[in-house]
C-alpha cells in the first residue's frame, strides 16, 4: 500500500443479466471512494458485456453506458505473480504495465462477477479483493446447494428441488416458483400454477438454461432482508421489508428492486421493518448462523420469507445491490467508511492463500516411466 492509504480498483459490469445494476453500484462506489482520506487512488474498471475491461473516468453518469461501452483505456487481467490489471501504452501498445493497486472492490452482481469466476481469476492474479471467496461465491450463487447446506444445519427453509426434463413431480403441491439455479435474486423467476407449466418454462425462459429449481409459492409470505458486515467484526444491519411497486405483484421482482435508477437505494421499503420483536430476534440469530455456514465475507444481504410468525431463509446475496449500504442505519454507517472497511478486510483477511506444502517431489522421484503406467 502507498503509506497508510489504499490504491483501489472498482470492478463493475460484466457479462451478466445484472450488468446495468452493477454499473450503478460501481459508479456510486467510485464517487464515494474519491472523497475518502484513506484512499490514495481510484481506478474505475468497467467489465463490458463482451467480457473486455476498460478503465473509465469515475465521473461518468449511468447514461454513458446505456448504448454500449464508453471510451476508455483497454485493460487486461493477467494471472501469475507478475500479473494484475495490465494496461498497454505507447503508439502501438508495446509498453505494458500493471496498474498499481492494493485491492479491488468487486461491484459485479450476478453471473461471472458473483458466481466465483471473477474471484478465481483475481486469486490467480494475486489481487486482493472484497466480498466472497471463489468458493463462497459459487455456493451462494447455487440456490440448491445453499438450501442443502442450510437445511442440514437446521435452518428453516422452504422445500427446493431440481427442475429439469427428467425430474419427478415434487411431493408438495402447486402453485410453484420457478427460479434459475444459478443467478441473482430476482431475474428469470416465474410463478406457475402447476407442474406441466413449470416443465414448459424450461424451454421458454432463457435464464433457466444453466439449471432451474422449483419451490412452493405461498401468497401469505412477504420478504424480510438483513445485511451482514464481516469487518472488523461481524455485525447485522437493520431489518427491512421491501415493498413491491405493483399492488397485486406475486413476487418482489427485478423492476421492484432496481428500476428507480439508483439500484436498491431507490426501491420502496419499510426500514426498519415493523415486525414482532421475537421474530426479529430469531431472524438475527438465523442470519448470523447462515453467514457462518456460507462463508460470508464483506457485505452480504440475507433474504427471508415470513408470514409474521414463521420464518424461512430464502437466499444469500454475496454482492448485493448498492452493497446494501442503505440498510446500515442504526447506527448510521457512511458509505465511504463501509468501503474502506471492505478494502481493509481484503488486505487483512485475504480470500485465498495458495500453498504447495507437501508437494516435495518424492512421489515424482519414485514414479518411474509414464509409458509403463499407460501399459
Amino acid at each position: 500500500m502507498a503509506g497508510s492509504s489504499f490504491r483501489i480498483a472498482v470492478l463493475f459490469g460484466g457479462p451478466s443479466p445484472e450488468h446495468d445494476v452493477s454499473i450503478l453500484t460501481g459508479l456510486q462506489t467510485a464517487r464515494a471512494l474519491e472523497a475518502e482520506a484513506a484512499v490514495a487512488a481510484v481506478h474505475v474498471l468497467y467489465w463490458t458485456k463482451a467480457g473486455n475491461w476498460l478503465e473509465v473516468p469515475g465521473t461518468l453518469e449511468a447514461g454513458a453506458f446505456a448504448d454500449g461501452p464508453p471510451e476508455g483505456r483497454k485493460i487486461e487481467l493477467v494471472t501469475g505473480l507478475e500479473g494484475g490489471f495490465v494496461a498497454s501504452g505507447g503508439r502501438h501498445g508495446s509498453r505494458r504495465h500493471a496498474l498499481e493497486i492494493d485491492v479491488a472492490i468487486v461491484c459485479c452482481h450476478g453471473g461471472p462477477g458473483e458466481d466465483g469466476s471473477l474471484q478465481g481469476a483475481l486469486d490467480c492474479a494475486h489481487i486482493a479483493y472484497s466480498g466472497p471467496s471463489a468458493a463462497a461465491a459459487a455456493l451462494g450463487m447455487d440456490k440448491l446447494a445453499t438450501t442443502g447446506v442450510l437445511a442440514a444445519a437446521g435452518v428453516p427453509t422452504l422445500p427446493r428441488v431440481v427442475l429439469d426434463p427428467a425430474a419427478p413431480e415434487p411431493d408438495f403441491p402447486g402453485p410453484y416458483i420457478v427460479k434459475p439455479r444459478y443467478g441473482g435474486s430476482s431475474i428469470g423467476i416465474d410463478v406457475v400454477k402447476d407442474w406441466s407449466t413449470a416443465q414448459a418454462r424450461l424451454t421458454t425462459n432463457v435464464h433457466l438454461r444453466r439449471g432451474a429449481v422449483l419451490e412452493p409459492y405461498r401468497d401469505d409470505l412477504h420478504d424480510l432482508q438483513v445485511a451482514v458486515r464481516t469487518w472488523p467484526t461481524t455485525v447485522l444491519s437493520a431489518v427491512e421489508r421491501p415493498l413491491g411497486r405493483k399492488q397485486a405483484a406475486e413476487i418482489l421482482d427485478y423492476a421492484d428492486k432496481y428500476v428507480g435508477g439508483e439500484g436498491m437505494l431507490s426501491a420502496p421499503r419499510e426500514l426498519p421493518a415493523r415486525i414482532d420483536p421475537g421474530l426479529e430476534r430469531e431472524l438475527r440469530q438465523v442470519a448470523l448462523l447462515a453467514a457462518r455456514l456460507l462463508g460470508a465475507r464483506g457485505v452480504n444481504r440475507i433474504d427471508f420469507l415470513s408470514d409474521g410468525r414463521e420464518l424461512y431463509l430464502n437466499e444469500i446475496n454475496t454482492i448485493p445491490g448498492s452493497l446494501a449500504r442503505y440498510l446500515f442505519i442504526d447506527p448510521p454507517l457512511p458509505f465511504g467508511e463501509l468501503l474502506v472497511g471492505l478494502a481493509a478486510e481484503a488486505v487483512g483477511r485475504p480470500a485465498a492463500a495458495f500453498s504447495s506444502v507437501g508437494a516435495d517431489g518424492s512421489v515424482l522421484r519414485e514414479a518411474g516411466a509414464i509409458a509403463a503406467k499407460l501399459g
